[in-house]
């Protein structure tokens, strides 16, 4: 186990349900085994109902709400996928400001699958190289982000680092990315 996030915080960003459960927390356990302190941050308190595609999966419970954090108690981002997770937090306006700060901030986000829908809401994905579920490529590009196909991207064209990835098999990747830009 590496100490490279030793004292830094990452927030990922989840709705109460929706989220790919492997998004969640294989990133978490990358943190975690470099030294970091991931935080569940959420729009509702209590619990997160995770899924395995369209299966529910386990619970976990959330550290904080967007009501009541910011960018400043966190050195970076983690946005996990799964269908219904970001097309609910993209229509929560203190989701989605928070999501945005952090790219205000200059801090480090990584998003995977389906996680963009809240970037294209923030309006923080023009000029970015990114790549996520194939059905969001549209959309990106609509957004102004130019889309690729790749098991991993880092695009540094912008007020941050932001590291993307499209899919659960593509976690290896996304999850060395993720802890080598967030120990920048």
């Amino acid at each position: 186990m590496s100490n490279d996030l030793q004292g830094s915080t990452v927030a990922f960003l989840c709705a109460p349900e929706g989220t790919e459960q492997v998004e969640l927390t294989e990133p978490w356990t990358a943190v975690e085994q470099a030294g970091g302190t991931p935080r569940l941050v959420s729009t509702q308190s209590g619990r997160l109902q995770a899924f395995n595609h369209l299966d529910k999966g386990d619970t976990f419970p959330v550290d904080t709400t967007v009501d009541v954090s910011d960018h400043t108690e966190f050195d970076a981002l983690v946005l996990p996928g799964g269908v219904a997770n970001p097309d609910f937090l993209r229509t929560d306006p203190k989701a989605v400001a928070f999501a945005k700060s952090f790219f205000d901030a200059g801090k480090p986000v990584a998003v995977i699958c389906h996680g963009p829908w809240t970037l294209v809401e923030a309006d923080v994905v023009r000029g970015r190289t990114m790549t996520s579920w194939p059905s969001l490529q549209t959309d990106l590009r609509n957004a102004g982000a130019d889309w690729v196909d790749e098991e991993v991207q880092i695009c540094e064209d912008g007020p941050n680092t932001l590291v993307s990835s499209r899919k659960p098999d593509d976690l290896k990747a996304f999850c060395q990315a993720a802890v080598e830009a967030f120990k920048r």
